[in-house]
């Protein structure tokens, strides 16, 4: 009993300090977002120039993440997880500093490289630190802080500041503090998982030719790409439709915008606990469907801030959930058991490097023929990457004990 209450505290030690990890990353990284109107006005930003540090950011994300998750199954995931967080935590307060588009996008790109490199390997410690049965809801809380912190806290945190701080810069410096006392936390309680999955012995080593063998590694590659054309497009491009073509406030603005924090805490919440149950494969398709439905209607159904919320909250609470079990549990149970941030870093990668290059895009498409055209690159997104996923095959452990894993 006591070695099964000391494994299960472990077990949660292990998964707060990952998801508090992986929240300051969300608010280093799109805390920039809702500054970007005041930004602009200093800086001489464009919408071009938005889309371009996003895509920036994203290739340098996706570069490091398929080198660190490699890296670290050979080295353990302490000595790339807690250098990791001292340097995206530096570097974000470092954006304060950027006297234009130039600085700002060498200073962005050097935190890319270290938001990259934390995030697959904290996706693989936190399922080898969970037990078989809560792997999709850990995966789930761990991502959590993301969303609410990045998508919800953030943007409102950014406005209100404004209005206290005497420029934007000091909302940069202040973000970075808690992550060095994070560093620090992690060095003193999380305990090296590597190549475990909870079998407590490590396992046989995997190749690159034994990970891509198994299909979803593939197609949950091409499904990120996807998924991220539509979780950047939006969250880059809808603060600028907000303000300029719904003409909202700057306030009111980031309440809105936090909806797709509140809505993406919630759903990483609630979804990929269910996903434990009734698979993996179901749940992501949903989530297509249910996101398209929402951004249509945040073009074209009209409605005041409380239903633009309302539209945000559900396209945050769709897009982060089949986010996290695409690179989690639909790629991690699939890759062999000492490869799985390998596996992960190859997912995370692929779709930062590509679908990375899509804010680029819409900010391109935004500053041509208008702000509302840029989100029909989120509108592809979720068509190409539904078709993808019913070809996945199903890999929650309950669905295979039953003789229920589902070949489409």
């Amino acid at each position: 009993m006591t070695a099964s209450i000391s494994e299960r505290a472990r077990e949660w030690r292990a998964v707060a300090l990952l998801s508090a990890g992986f929240g300051l990353v969300g608010v280093d990284r799109f805390i920039i977002l809702p500054l970007f109107p005041a930004m602009r006005a200093s800086l001489g930003l464009t919408y071009q120039d938005l889309g371009t540090l996003a895509s920036a950011f994203s290739l340098a994300w996706g570069a490091a993440a398929l080198i660190t998750g490699y890296v670290s199954d050979r080295l353990g995931r302490r000595r790339t997880l807690i250098p990791a967080v001292v340097a995206f935590s530096l570097l974000a307060g470092c954006s304060g500093l950027a006297q234009g588009v130039v600085s700002l996008l060498l200073i962005r790109v050097l935190m890319g490289l270290a938001e990259g490199a934390y995030t697959p390997v904290s996706i693989a410690a936190t399922m080898e630190s969970s037990a078989v049965s809560r792997r999709g809801f850990n995966l789930g809380v761990q991502q959590d802080l993301y969303a609410i912190l990045g998508l919800g806290v953030a943007p409102i945190l950014a406005t209100q500041l404004l209005g206290v701080l005497p420029s934007w810069r000091g909302v940069f410096a202040l973000v970075s503090l808690p992550g060095l006392l994070l560093a620090w936390l992690m060095h003193r309680g999380l305990a090296e998982t590597r190549g475990t999955l909870q079998t407590g012995q490590p396992a046989p080593r995997g190749g690159m030719r034994m990970i891509l063998a198994h299909r979803n590694i593939p197609l949950n590659m091409i499904g990120m790409c996807c998924m991220l054309a539509v979780l950047l497009t939006v969250t880059t491009m809808a603060p600028p439709y907000l303000t300029d073509a719904r003409h909202l406030s700057q306030s009111q603005m980031g309440f809105v915008m936090s909806g797709m924090g509140w809505g993406g805490f919630l759903g990483q919440l609630v979804l990929p606990g269910i996903s434990d149950r009734v698979g993996r494969k179901p749940i992501v398709l949903l989530c297509y469907g249910a996101t398209l439905l929402a951004l249509l209607a945040l073009l074209f159904a009209g409605g005041g801030p409380i239903a633009q919320f309302i539209f945000l909250f559900a396209i945050g609470g769709f897009t982060n959930s089949m986010i996290c079990l695409n690179v989690g549990p639909l790629t991690c149970e699939a890759a062999p058991a000492s490869s799985t941030a390998t596996a992960s870093g190859l997912v995370v990668g692929a779709g930062e490097m590509i679908g990375g290059l899509t804010p680029g895009l819409a900010g391109a498409i935004a500053q041509r023929h208008g702000i509302e055209a840029a989100f029909g690159v989120a509108i592809a997104g979720l068509v190409v990457g539904g078709l993808v996923a019913t070809q996945l095959h199903e890999t929650a452990p309950s669905r295979a004990r039953r003789g229920l894993a589902t070949v489409a």
